[in-house]
């Protein structure tokens, strides 16, 4: 493959990620009014922690673990603040 092939290929990748952020975001948004209902806070530090685990036991690189959790780290705050905003 060359640059013009590889770079078509990511152009896709980034249509399916577009389209999985936005489920995780319908699932946060659902997530956030159940913590709405039962009082419960936005931020769960331990929750958080699962995730970041999952996501580091899941990972098969090339990226760090790191660098991986600094995009997820990025992605949950977004989710975070979603829930903020529908409260």
């Amino acid at each position: 493959m060359d640059i013009s092939d590889w770079r078509q290929k990511i152009d896709e990748l980034d249509v399916e990620i577009v389209r999985l952020i936005n489920k995780r975001a319908e699932a946060a948004r659902a997530i956030g009014e159940l913590k709405k209902t039962a009082d419960l806070p936005v931020y769960e530090p331990r929750r958080e922690q699962e995730v970041f685990d999952r996501v580091r036991k899941a990972n098969p690189g090339p990226l760090a673990d790191a660098e991986l959790l600094h995009v997820y780290e990025r992605i949950i705050d977004v989710m975070r603040t979603l829930q903020r905003r529908d409260l």
